[in-house]
């Protein structure tokens, strides 16, 4: 059920706006001033406000000025409640942010119109303004997920290029022992030397096998999920 604030200074008007309302199944609060009808509102914060012009301490057009600068209370639907028509009045409260006038005398139907016309384009405005803004949040997450993608394809790009620059400074170690025993194998002058060679190249062998080997089990364990787990648990930097 809508919650209207109703402020007017004439005792009567406030009783018949008020009963009117509430036929209607309106919850209404009454304010019989502009400054009671102030606090009411940043109080109750009300689905929709009516309001009087004419009125003494504080009149319609600073309620609704007071109002407007108030982040809690400046969209809430302001329906300017006056004996004064013209259209400089109407100029300067729709200026100020009015949503609709109504005049007095008034029918109640008038009342009601302008009500429930006021609270379904708030009500529409409202949803577009959570469609507007799931999107935008969506649109965040999906940014931050790309970020975070790309920062572990970054990552994982560099801890690649590391690897096969230690793998290549790695090969070269047991190359250099093959080369050696090669020579020398050839150079060998009995069965002892050769045997020696022989030696020196079947561990070379199995130590380029061995660094072959866990090539394959790091291009295995680096991959992009692993990548984000090794972050979560902080054993990879930033």
């Amino acid at each position: 059920m809508s919650l209207i604030l109703v402020i007017e200074d004439e005792t009567q008007i406030l009783l018949n706006l008020q009963e009117i309302l509430e036929l209607a199944e309106f919850s209404v609060i009454t304010a019989e001033n502009g400054k009671i009808g102030l606090k009411l509102a940043k109080i109750k914060k009300p689905d929709l406000i009516i309001c009087d012009i004419m009125m003494p301490e504080v009149d319609g057009y600073e309620v609704l000025t007071q109002l407007r600068q108030d982040p809690k209370c400046a969209d809430i639907p302001f329906i300017f409640l006056t004996a004064k028509a013209n259209r400089n009045d109407l100029r300067q409260g729709m200026g100020l942010g009015a949503d609709d006038y109504i005049s007095k005398p008034f029918e109640m139907f008038e009342i009601l119109e302008a009500v429930k016309a006021r609270l379904e384009r708030h009500s529409l405005s409202h949803q577009a303004y959570l469609q507007e803004n799931q999107k935008t949040e969506t649109l965040q997450q999906e940014i931050k997920k790309n970020r975070t993608d790309l920062q572990n394809s970054q990552q994982l790009a560099q801890i690649r290029g590391n690897l096969l620059e230690t793998i290549s400074q790695d090969l070269r170690n047991p190359l250099s022992s093959i080369n050696m025993a090669i020579y020398m194998l050839k150079q060998a002058k009995n069965e002892k030397e050769r045997e020696k060679y022989l030696l020196i190249l079947k561990e070379a062998y199995t130590q380029e096998l061995d660094i072959l080997n866990e090539v394959d089990s790091l291009r295995e364990l680096l991959t992009s999920e692993n990548t984000k787990l090794l972050r979560n648990y902080k054993l990879l930097g930033e």
